[in-house]
Protein backbone atom coordinates (compact mmCIF):
# COMPACT_ATOMS: atom_id res chain seq x y z
CA UNK A 1 0.00 0.00 0.00
CA UNK A 2 1.14 3.30 -0.86
CA UNK A 3 1.26 6.15 1.25
CA UNK A 4 0.64 9.55 0.25
CA UNK A 5 2.70 12.70 1.51
CA UNK A 6 -0.73 13.95 2.97
CA UNK A 7 -1.58 10.90 4.88
CA UNK A 8 2.12 10.66 5.80
CA UNK A 9 1.67 14.07 7.66
CA UNK A 10 -1.11 13.33 9.14
CA UNK A 11 0.08 9.91 10.56
CA UNK A 12 3.07 12.00 12.00
CA UNK A 13 1.05 14.65 13.20
CA UNK A 14 -1.19 11.95 15.31
CA UNK A 15 2.18 10.26 16.05
CA UNK A 16 3.79 13.63 17.94
CA UNK A 17 0.62 14.72 19.11
CA UNK A 18 0.07 11.18 20.94
CA UNK A 19 2.77 11.07 22.34
CA UNK A 20 2.50 14.99 23.98
CA UNK A 21 -0.52 14.44 25.12
CA UNK A 22 -0.68 11.38 26.98
CA UNK A 23 3.08 11.74 28.04
CA UNK A 24 2.01 15.00 29.97
CA UNK A 25 -1.54 13.65 31.20
CA UNK A 26 0.67 10.18 32.38
CA UNK A 27 3.38 12.49 33.98
CA UNK A 28 6.06 10.32 31.72
CA UNK A 29 7.51 13.61 30.40
CA UNK A 30 7.97 15.99 33.40
CA UNK A 31 5.90 19.11 33.63
CA UNK A 32 4.30 21.62 36.25
CA UNK A 33 0.61 20.67 35.61
CA UNK A 34 1.08 17.01 36.92
CA UNK A 35 3.23 14.87 39.27
CA UNK A 36 3.30 11.39 38.83
CA UNK A 37 2.97 9.29 42.06
CA UNK A 38 4.74 6.17 40.85
CA UNK A 39 7.77 5.81 39.74
CA UNK A 40 8.77 5.66 35.45
CA UNK A 41 9.89 2.72 34.13
CA UNK A 42 11.46 1.94 30.86
CA UNK A 43 8.31 -0.49 30.38
CA UNK A 44 6.21 2.90 30.55
CA UNK A 45 8.21 4.82 28.07
CA UNK A 46 8.64 1.92 25.70
CA UNK A 47 4.84 1.75 25.72
CA UNK A 48 4.02 5.13 25.22
CA UNK A 49 5.86 5.10 22.19
CA UNK A 50 4.68 2.05 20.76
CA UNK A 51 0.77 3.28 21.49
CA UNK A 52 1.68 6.85 19.91
CA UNK A 53 3.55 4.81 17.05
CA UNK A 54 0.70 2.96 16.68
CA UNK A 55 -1.97 5.18 16.23
CA UNK A 56 -0.17 7.46 13.77
CA UNK A 57 0.14 4.51 11.69
CA UNK A 58 -3.36 3.49 11.82
CA UNK A 59 -4.19 7.12 11.16
CA UNK A 60 -2.06 6.91 8.05
CA UNK A 61 -3.38 3.70 6.87
CA UNK A 62 -6.86 5.10 7.35
CA UNK A 63 -9.19 5.32 3.82
CA UNK A 64 -10.11 8.34 2.92
CA UNK A 65 -13.36 8.98 4.22
CA UNK A 66 -14.57 5.66 5.12
CA UNK A 67 -15.54 4.02 8.87
CA UNK A 68 -14.85 0.19 9.64
CA UNK A 69 -14.86 -1.79 12.22
CA UNK A 70 -11.08 -1.97 12.79
CA UNK A 71 -11.74 1.65 14.15
CA UNK A 72 -13.33 -0.05 17.67
CA UNK A 73 -10.47 -1.97 18.32
CA UNK A 74 -7.84 0.90 17.81
CA UNK A 75 -9.48 2.54 20.27
CA UNK A 76 -9.50 -0.62 22.51
CA UNK A 77 -5.86 -0.73 22.13
CA UNK A 78 -5.14 3.01 22.51
CA UNK A 79 -7.25 2.53 25.91
CA UNK A 80 -5.42 -0.25 27.00
CA UNK A 81 -1.93 0.95 26.00
CA UNK A 82 -2.70 4.07 28.03
CA UNK A 83 -3.58 2.03 30.97
CA UNK A 84 -0.68 0.44 30.56
CA UNK A 85 1.62 2.95 30.99
CA UNK A 86 -0.40 5.26 33.17
CA UNK A 87 0.16 6.22 36.71
CA UNK A 88 -2.59 3.37 38.17
CA UNK A 89 -3.40 5.45 41.79
CA UNK A 90 -3.58 8.76 39.52
CA UNK A 91 -6.37 7.21 37.36
CA UNK A 92 -9.60 9.06 38.23
CA UNK A 93 -11.05 6.16 36.65
CA UNK A 94 -9.56 2.97 38.24
CA UNK A 95 -9.53 5.00 41.27
CA UNK A 96 -13.50 5.55 40.59
CA UNK A 97 -13.66 1.58 40.04
CA UNK A 98 -11.41 0.27 42.34
CA UNK A 99 -9.79 1.03 45.35
CA UNK A 100 -5.97 2.16 45.89
CA UNK A 101 -5.01 -0.57 47.60
CA UNK A 102 -6.31 -2.46 45.03
CA UNK A 103 -4.96 -1.47 42.34
CA UNK A 104 -1.47 -1.69 43.32
CA UNK A 105 -2.40 -5.30 44.62
CA UNK A 106 -3.62 -6.36 41.46
CA UNK A 107 -3.70 -4.06 38.68
CA UNK A 108 0.10 -2.49 38.84
CA UNK A 109 1.92 -5.79 38.65
CA UNK A 110 0.31 -6.67 35.36
CA UNK A 111 0.29 -3.55 33.55
CA UNK A 112 3.21 -4.56 31.34
CA UNK A 113 1.24 -7.33 30.25
CA UNK A 114 -2.26 -5.15 29.29
CA UNK A 115 0.78 -2.96 27.60
CA UNK A 116 1.82 -5.81 25.49
CA UNK A 117 -1.79 -6.96 24.77
CA UNK A 118 -2.15 -3.82 23.43
CA UNK A 119 0.98 -3.36 21.21
CA UNK A 120 0.25 -7.25 20.13
CA UNK A 121 -3.58 -6.00 18.81
CA UNK A 122 -2.35 -2.92 17.35
CA UNK A 123 0.22 -4.70 15.55
CA UNK A 124 -2.24 -7.51 13.87
CA UNK A 125 -4.68 -4.75 13.32
CA UNK A 126 -2.41 -2.91 10.83
CA UNK A 127 -1.03 -6.15 9.53
CA UNK A 128 -4.57 -6.91 9.07
CA UNK A 129 -5.40 -4.05 7.00
CA UNK A 130 -2.50 -3.84 4.89
CA UNK A 131 -2.80 -7.89 3.83
CA UNK A 132 -6.64 -6.94 3.02
CA UNK A 133 -5.85 -3.59 1.25
CA UNK A 134 -2.83 -5.35 -0.97
CA UNK A 135 -5.15 -8.13 -1.90
CA UNK A 136 -8.07 -6.00 -2.92
CA UNK A 137 -5.37 -3.64 -5.06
Amino acid sequence: MALSRPKIMKGAAVTIGSFLLFGIVTGLLPNPLYVRMVPRTLFDYTFLIATSLFAGLYIAQQPAATRSHDDRLAVGSVVSGFLAFGCPICNAFLLALFSNSMLMTYFDPYRHVLGGVSVLLFAGLLYYRRQRDCQSC
